[in-house]
């Protein structure tokens, strides 16, 4: 297969999103701080190349603080965000913790939270069991919030009360679906309140956008991510709603389908913004050892987005 050409079209901006920046930056700083271990409440980001090599510094990754032995030890909540009873848990058990909830998160929490003050009965348009999603449905009571997981969703819900309606969604849903059920509520509740500003994240956008932009041109496309990765996942969606049938999600256990790809004139790659830039290239290390490759990045948009670790740590 080596004398095989392969053209790689490489989607850009991918990977890493400024809120997974700063929330692995706060793990590594607060073992600066702190020293080891500090405990993480659920994966820090969804990538299992970045949790181990956060474990290997000094992080325990817990699902609950109920798991932490030594209640000494300061506790990180992860970048998807958690509801109001963790950090009010961890207030009553006198731990020190730190809040890693990506800012554009936090952000959706607000509106929800400022929308339930004014009377109003939110919808979030999100994944069940996501974590994002937990913690969001956590900011508010039960009776407060409801989610609408897809059009069907849409279509059926049915008003619980007689307050003004508004909608919230994950930060890391797709596009285009999302556009679709919010289009089949407003067909319903005419009068329903958006968000001042899209709730999914710049990140989530400019990597559809990206993939969206080059999966048409590809034989097959490749998605570098975690399977717990919504952003990750989503982009497959993607790139399989764009015109490549053939885009698969390619994660810790993978192996690359070098037989598939030999047939390829075209391929293309992405990452979820969970995945560190290691990963992509050595995925292209590995095609290398097999294809003649040659590698065209095609940029849609510059990101320059960085937000600041909280202040208790510099």
């Amino acid at each position: 297969m080596k004398n095989k050409n392969l053209k790689v079209l490489l989607a850009a901006p991918r990977g890493f999103c400024a809120g997974v920046d700063r929330a692995i930056e706060i793990v590594k700083k607060s073992i600066d701080k702190y020293g080891s271990p500090v405990y993480v409440r659920h994966e820090i980001v969804h990538n299992k190349h970045v949790v181990e090599s956060l474990k290997n510094i000094g992080a325990i990754f817990v699902e609950e603080l109920s798991e932490i032995k030594d209640k000494s030890r300061p506790v990180i909540f992860s970048a998807h965000g958690v509801p109001k009873s963790v950090p009010e848990e961890a207030s009553k058990l006198n731990m020190e913790f730190v809040d890693a909830t990506c800012p554009l998160v936090s952000k959706v929490h607000r509106e929800a939270e400022n929308l339930n003050k004014k009377g109003v009965h939110v919808l979030l348009v999100g994944h069940k069991n996501h974590p994002e999603v937990i913690g969001t449905m956590g900011q508010l009571p039960e009776d407060k919030i409801d989610l609408i997981e897809n059009i069907e969703d849409a279509k059926k819900y049915t008003k619980k009360n007689n307050n003004k309606l508004a909608y919230v969604t994950q930060t890391t849903l797709s596009v285009d679906d999302t556009k679709e059920i919010v289009e089949t509520l407003k067909k319903r509740f005419p009068e329903i309140q958006e968000p001042k500003k899209e709730d999914i994240c710049y990140a989530t956008t400019n990597r559809q956008a990206a993939v969206k932009k080059i999966a048409p041109k590809c034989d097959m496309f490749f998605v570098i991510g975690s399977r717990n990765s919504s952003n990750s996942v989503r982009l497959v969606e993607v790139a399989n709603k764009s015109g490549c049938k053939n885009s698969l999600l390619i994660h810790s256990d993978s192996k690359v389908p070098l037989d598939e790809i030999s047939k390829c004139e075209i391929i293309g790659v992405s990452s979820g913004a969970s995945a560190p830039e290691i990963l992509v290239e050595k995925f292209i290390n590995d095609l290398k050892k097999e294809f003649n490759l040659s590698i065209d990045e095609i940029e849609i948009v510059k990101e320059d987005i960085t937000f600041k670790v909280p202040g208790k740590l510099n």
